[in-house]
């Protein structure tokens, strides 16, 4: 880290994991091992965001989260940040746009969660992040089937790999759908259990 910042060197391909961590947890971290193995990602970070426009709960305060983030992931070549706040980006498209500026001969691969994805036309600019960035939809228990029937699914469905390993060397729009060993644990259920004591909990 350089004042606050990862450090990538031209030529790379960064993945990009964004969420509210709230808390953390080890499924976050299985689907990180798994798109670095599976992309052949340089590097992972984790873009801890201040919060989702789309959640009307605040999450916990910033510094209880990445501390936990960072607790829960621990690899050399992931990298926890807080590169929105410092960015004063809100939306994900801003935050691509700003990092593809910032590190220009970066490669950035977007990594979402496949539940993510049933609601990605509800994303600010949707359209223009899978335009701007290639997209790796990481399979989530219970989300496979609605996440490939989704919006944004049918909508860029002339634009989906076979296989993930090509979007390291594909120009957006591309997207790929990656199937791996289903990790069960959710931020949802382990607030719900009280595990998990931030703001707003």
């Amino acid at each position: 880290m350089r004042g606050g910042f990862p450090i990538a060197a031209r030529g790379m391909v960064v993945g990009l994991l964004g969420g509210s961590f709230d808390p953390a947890h080890d499924g976050h971290a299985h689907i990180t091992r798994e798109a670095m193995k599976r992309l052949g990602l340089d590097q992972v970070w984790w873009l801890v965001t201040p919060g989702n426009p789309l959640k009307p709960r605040q999450p916990a305060p910033m510094a209880d989260r990445i501390a936990k983030a960072r607790a829960v992931m621990q690899h050399p070549r992931v990298t926890v940040t807080d590169l929105e706040s410092r960015l004063g980006t809100r939306f994900t498209y801003e935050t691509v746009v700003r990092l593809q500026a910032l590190y220009p001969g970066v490669r950035f691969v977007w990594l979402m969660g496949a539940d993510n994805l049933v609601q990605f036309h509800r994303w600010d600019r949707w359209r223009d992040i899978l335009r701007a960035v290639p997209v790796a939809v990481l399979a989530r228990p219970g989300a496979g089937v609605k996440a490939r029937l989704s919006r944004a699914a049918q909508a860029f469905r002339g634009k989906q790999l076979d296989r993930g390993e090509g979007l390291r060397g594909r120009r957006p729009p591309v997207w790929a759908f990656i199937n791996l060993p289903m990790h069960e644990a959710s931020s949802s259920a382990i607030r719900a259990r009280g595990d998990w004591r931030g703001a707003g909990t």
